[in-house]
């Protein structure tokens, strides 16, 4: 049996600079993502089309969501599976191609995840979690593009007391 969860977020445009969008360069692609009294999320078009280079953009986002879930995901099952993470930190990267019309799609993201767990005797464990993570991560089962894992993992040493 499925479970459905909905999601909503509110987005509103905050480049209207006097003239719409009378032309091209008469605004700016800022705007404001928010959801359910959480903080603001500042955003724009990528800086390559227009946008502020200061703000998230949406292809920035995408990628963030999937390093995220994929996180979340290992996370989880590392705790269920005795492999005790002490620390994660994932350098995700996203390839996007632009066609000459100016519409474009993802071919890949690639997570670089570098993982430091306790036992040393649990690495292999460890590494095999990043697959299940991987099947379970919802926003990577709705991608239509392949999301690739290049984890690494360390042994966190012991702290003399």
């Amino acid at each position: 049996m499925e479970k459905t969860h909905h999601y909503a977020t509110v987005l509103t445009w905050t480049g209207n600079k006097g003239e719409g969008t009378s032309h091209y360069k008469a605004y700016d692609r800022d705007h404001i993502l928010s959801a359910g009294g959480k903080p603001e999320i500042p955003g724009s078009s990528d800086p390559s089309f227009r946008g502020n280079p200061g703000r998230y953009n949406p292809e920035e986002l995408l990628v963030a969501s999937l390093s995220s879930c994929h996180m979340l995901w290992y996370l989880h099952l590392c705790s269920v599976n005795n492999v005790v993470v002490v620390d994660y930190r994932d350098q995700a990267e996203g390839i996007m191609l632009e066609n000459s019309d100016g519409s474009g799609y993802f071919k890949e993201v690639i997570l670089r995840p570098v993982v430091t767990i306790t036992d040393e005797a649990r690495l292999q464990v460890a590494q095999e979690l990043h697959h299940e993570a991987h099947k379970f991560c919802f926003i990577a089962n709705s991608c239509n593009f392949p999301v690739h894992h290049q984890p690494e993992f360390r042994v966190a040493t012991s702290q003399p007391h």
